[in-house]
């Protein structure tokens, strides 16, 4: 039935086993982020103060006892406590097995994720192959964060879109070094093969939680009037989380050094995105990245 997911008895979308603890993510979505919490006996651990003043947390015992050493309570079966702008750490101590579920509203388990842990370091290992884009993947993330957080974007979409920028390019592990790192043109039949890491990146995805992001992976080369890639797709015909890893991607090829030329200025990369605005790139997401740009003195203001 569409809208309906059920799960039966420890299955998970992926889990994560620690020394002294065990972290499963049960289900994600709206911003949510749904988890089991096992905590071995006599194991201490505590919660602390995040950066979002608008995260919430909600704790219940399914199993087990804990202690809150700052309060001086034990906590049971059925019982359970929230944290919302904390101002210091608090301590706990599980007394014995103790298992909780853990509900927050911004994105965590992909912090600890093996999957995606594994796939950052094949980013990496392509960057070890292409020197001249070494540090691209953060680099397009922080702009594309940024970019979002200006167009509003939804704590879901956001989510999505901060491990999607990261991967964008994760499929360019099939793509020899001298491919990647040839000076000058390419011939058709290496850019052929270059067009073909946006789709193998999507696929390398769809085996992790995070498969509902292939889809922005898939689509990060495709532009507005149809001459991008894989698809020739078309404009609200791509996602807005691959339109603004694209104007990212673009800009930071642009103001970046390559074996055929020096860098371009910012000046010149924003002037040259704006120029393509509504032809390749969505306008609103390229005035997004020239007001982020202007508000970190990047660029002027007029």
């Amino acid at each position: 039935m569409e809208g309906f997911v059920f799960g039966r008895k420890n299955t998970y979308l992926e889990s994560v086993e620690q020394e002294s603890a065990s972290l499963s993510l049960l289900a994600r979505g709206a911003g949510l982020e749904f988890m089991k919490h096992t905590i071995n006996k006599e194991t201490a651990f505590y919660i602390y103060p995040g950066k979002n003043p608008d995260a919430y947390e909600f704790f219940y015992i399914l199993e087990g006892q804990i202690k809150c050493e700052d309060q001086d309570i034990i906590l049971s079966v059925g019982d359970y406590f929230s944290v919302k702008a904390l101002t210091e750490l608090i301590f706990f101590e599980a007394i014995n097995e103790t298992t909780l579920l853990w509900v927050i509203n911004e994105p965590t388990f992909r912090l600890i994720s093996e999957d995606v842990f594994k796939l950052i370091q094949i980013v990496k290992s392509v960057g070890d192959k292409d020197r001249y884009t070494k540090e691209h993947s953060e680099r397009v993330q922080s702009v594309s964060i940024k970019i979002g957080k200006y167009l509003g974007l939804s704590p879901e979409d956001t989510d999505n879109l901060i491990v999607a920028s990261i991967l964008h390019d994760v499929g360019k592990i099939n793509v020899p070094e001298e491919i990647l790192n040839k000076p000058g043109g390419l011939t058709d039949e290496e850019y052929d093969i270059i067009k073909k890491h946006p789709a193998d990146g999507a696929d390398m995805i769809k085996d992790t939680y995070y498969a509902d992001i292939s889809n922005i992976i898939h689509q990060h080369h495709e532009r507005l009037n149809g001459s991008g890639y894989p698809d020739g797709l078309k404009g609200d015909e791509i996602t807005i989380g691959a339109k603004i890893i694209g104007v990212s991607d673009s800009y930071d090829a642009m103001t970046d050094d390559r074996s055929y030329r020096k860098a371009y200025t910012p000046e010149y990369a924003m002037n040259e995105l704006k120029r393509l605005s509504d032809v390749l790139y969505d306008a609103e997401v390229v005035d997004a990245l020239e007001a982020v740009l202007i508000e970190e003195g990047i660029l002027n203001s007029n």
